[in-house]
């Protein structure tokens, strides 16, 4: 037994002192990122945490799905899925958890974060202030363990905020703002005339579920009445059976702190949560909703909006809008401008207003840059972006996106004794975006630099698809909305295409040939030929000459304009770089197929053309003449690792029974290993919670490989992939003049394909 006496004086709680490399406050998905790419990178990280788990709003606390660029798929940003670390983690979770159980997302973060041995996690540990070496470094934080009575004291060269509210930032002393800028500061045309205070509000969630037998409910004396419910103007938007995030919309706070009464804006939304769920069970509005019961309510508000840093660049609305391109481009973003009415569930607006760009747009280095505290990072939502560009660069995959890249910043600056500004110098800053795009980051346009090793190789495969055809085993697919396939032009002149219709009666359809504006984007609004396609009754097989079009090297859209009374055959096949698009509908993220700018907003007009989600979606049925040739082994070394321009991928052809690339030397080279670069499917929102998946594999992704010398001696294979990059390691360097990659084909209607090879 321990016994102590009483004290005359105050006892101290246990005080641990920690030095490390690299110092994270904050372990949602933008601080979780950045710990993990830091450590893996060989930064040693102390990663502080005030909540139980990881993730943030994307935790099962609060269990928000987490996008990014992709925005449901609801835009126009193809293939935009936010490369690297983040997108390992969600294709970890695809595997694991496609149906979206917060709890298990909260244990495969958790997973990758202890995996790392580098990383020391402190849990329920609160940051509360720091302690500065001078007027513009912090030398250490200091942070409470509620559970384990610690106080910490961690020092380090480097720090990054990832807390969402700023803590370390504020402490520090560095510049922030609240509120809104008026539109004449940074010539934003969305923004007030005159700067205000307004902010986005908390939003906290609850789930039902379905009991098999009659649940009775009575709610608690704090809530609302069902008639306060009704009198809220979003009540109109309650559904019985709508559960989780379905309720984005149910948010206040935005007029108050969003710091400070935090606390009291929880108790509002408790009030109102608790009353809609007896005004769903109660009020005899809602059909079938007997057997229900409330299975879970939030405890913690998902927090949108509080302060934003001042770094050494501030993103605005302009820069999304125009896409504007920086010499020191480190992460990127697609989310709509997406601003909430501030008085939230009360305000009769609309819940929200979002205004998308016609592409991704970059988000420079210097916005992660506290312009004020020299050795500190900026990190997720709190990043330095004005109210209005924060619309879109708040969102959580955006936010581990510049995590990750934080950590890659942070491991560089330590190798090379530099401070976070040093790597703004171009020859750095080139190095750092090279490091980031090595491990799949997903920098558009800045292509991965290649090893004097791989240049020497000659490359051969066994075949490389060229694209004559989408086989017609498909079903007919109505035309009551225009649809386009995607294709990957290569500059001359456009092919023919021969399609198979079927129509109700005699009518007229227009097809047309369509292209971006901007060659990298994949919003058609350039129209290159249009023709007119009388249909008679019945099927017919219909071939369109646009042979007198020149293109470019950019993708193109051979689009059906609406007719519900055509139908077009189309394809079981799934190509690599290719896909079918929708001028349809998705008010999750305000399409309404097109974009309606308010006057004078500095928003452009444009149509949206979106993919169905799988098992929907499929390619048309086409004959094209002559063939697209824009897969072939050239593409496995020119650096880019998602369709950009172009496919940029090898892609097999069908017909071979047995894929294979051969990569040869003149002379022996000794070889650590090999990195190869798959096809997920950087088009598909892996939303992380309440969305139901089709599958756990992405179905372009090559599975099973393997890895020999000339010889047949095997020194990897896999019949298990799932993944986007895999580094092979040999157990121990070969020295050879040929190395051999078998693979299988995904399926029979999806051939093998691989982004890129780099060999170690």
């Amino acid at each position: 037994m321990y016994q102590e006496k009483v004290s005359k004086n105050t006892r101290t709680n246990r005080q641990v002192t920690l030095n490390t490399d690299f110092v994270v406050v904050g372990g949602g998905l933008a601080g979780a990122c950045a710990a993990i790419s830091a450590a893996r990178s060989g930064a040693k990280v102390v990663l502080v945490q005030d909540r139980p788990v990881l993730g943030g709003n994307a935790s099962s606390e609060v269990r928000l799905w987490a996008l990014g660029a992709t925005s449901h798929m609801g835009n126009n940003n193809r293939w935009s899925r936010e490369g690297g670390l983040i997108d390992e983690i969600m294709l970890e979770n695809l595997r694991a958890n496609k149906d979206g159980n917060p709890l298990i997302f909260d244990a495969i973060l958790l997973d990758k974060v202890v995996s790392e041995e580098n990383i020391t996690l402190l849990l329920n540990t609160a940051a509360y202030s720091v302690s500065k070496i001078d007027d513009n470094n912090i030398e250490s934080v200091h942070a409470f363990c509620s559970q384990n009575s610690t106080h910490y004291s961690i020092s380090a060269p480097i720090f990054s905020d990832c807390s969402g509210d700023g803590i370390i930032a504020f402490n520090a002393g560095a510049a922030f703002r609240i509120g809104s800028e008026g539109k004449d500061e940074f010539n934003e045309l969305l923004a007030p005339d005159q700067a205000n205070a307004d902010l986005l509000g908390h939003s906290l969630f609850f789930y039902s579920k379905d009991a098999g037998t009659p649940v009775e409910y009575k709610a608690p004396s704090f809530a609302y009445s069902q008639e306060e419910i009704a009198a809220i103007p979003r009540s109109k938007n309650i559904g019985g059976k709508d559960s989780g995030c379905k309720f984005w919309w149910l948010e206040f706070g935005g007029i108050l702190d969003t710091i400070h009464e935090t606390e009291e804006i929880k108790w509002e939304l408790w009030k109102i949560v608790y009353g809609i769920w007896d005004y769903i069970k109660n009020s005899g509005k809602f059909e079938d909703v007997e057997n229900l019961t409330l299975e879970w309510v939030g405890t913690v508000p998902g927090k949108r909006e509080s302060r934003r840093f001042e770094g050494e660049y501030m993103i605005t609305q302009n820069d999304i809008v125009e896409q504007t391109q920086f010499d020191d481009a480190f992460s990127f973003g697609g989310w709509a401008i997406d601003i909430h009415p501030a008085e939230g569930v009360y305000s009769q607006k609309p819940p929200c207003s979002q205004y998308h760009s016609k592409g991704v747009y970059q988000i420079p280095y210097r916005c992660f840059l506290s312009r004020d505290i020299h050795n500190l990072y900026l990190g997720g939502r709190i990043i330095s972006a004005t109210h209005m560009a924060f619309g879109s660069t708040r969102v959580m995959i955006t936010c581990a996106h510049g995590g990750q890249a934080i950590g890659e910043a942070a491991a560089m600056c330590g190798e090379l004794n530099q401070t976070p500004k040093a790597l703004l110098a171009p020859e750095l800053m080139t190095q750092l975006q090279n490091r980031l795009n090595a491990k799949g980051h997903g920098l558009a346009g800045i292509p991965l630099a290649k090893s004097s090793c791989l240049l020497a190789a000659d490359i051969k495969a066994s075949s490389s698809l060229l694209l004559q055809e989408y086989t017609g085993e498909g079903d007919w697919l109505s035309l009551a909305q225009s649809v386009a396939q995607l294709l990957p032009f290569s500059a001359g002149f456009a092919p023919n295409f021969t399609v198979q219709l079927q129509a109700e009666q005699d009518t007229t359809i227009s097809c047309e040939l369509r292209v971006s504006s901007k060659a990298e984007n994949y919003t058609p609004d350039v129209i290159c030929k249009t023709l007119t396609l009388e249909l008679k009754a019945g099927e017919q097989t219909v071939t369109l000459d646009f042979s007198n079009i020149k293109l470019a090297d950019q993708y193109g859209f051979l689009t059906f304009l609406a007719n519900d009374k055509a139908q077009i055959k189309t394809s079981n096949q799934l190509v690599t770089g290719t896909m079918s698009v929708f001028n349809k509908v998705h008010k999750a993220v305000s399409n309404n197929g097109k974009q309606i700018a308010p006057e004078n907003s500095g928003v452009e007009e444009f149509e949206f053309w979106t993919p169905e989600r799988r098992p929907k979606g499929q390619n048309l049925a086409m004959q094209i003449s002559p063939g697209l040739n824009g897969f072939d082994v050239a593409n496995l070394t020119n650096g880019h690792l998602r369709p950009w321009l172009k496919s940029n991928a090898w892609v097999a052809d069908l017909s071979d029974k047995a894929p294979k690339l051969t990569l040869s030397w003149s002379e022996k080279q000794t070889l650590k290993g090999v990195k190869l670069h798959f096809d997920t499917d950087s088009d598909h929102a892996l939303e992380t919670v309440l969305m139901v998946h089709p599958e756990k594999r992405i179905p372009y992704c090559v599975a099973n490989y393997k890895i020999t010398l000339d010889d047949g001696t095997v020194l990897f294979s896999t019949s298990d992939n799932y993944q986007s990059i895999n580094v092979i390691e040999f157990d121990q360097p070969v020295s050879t003049d040929k190395l051999v990659i078998e693979l299988s084909h995904p399926s029979q209607n999806v051939p093998a394909s691989v982004f890129e090879i780099e060999v170690l």
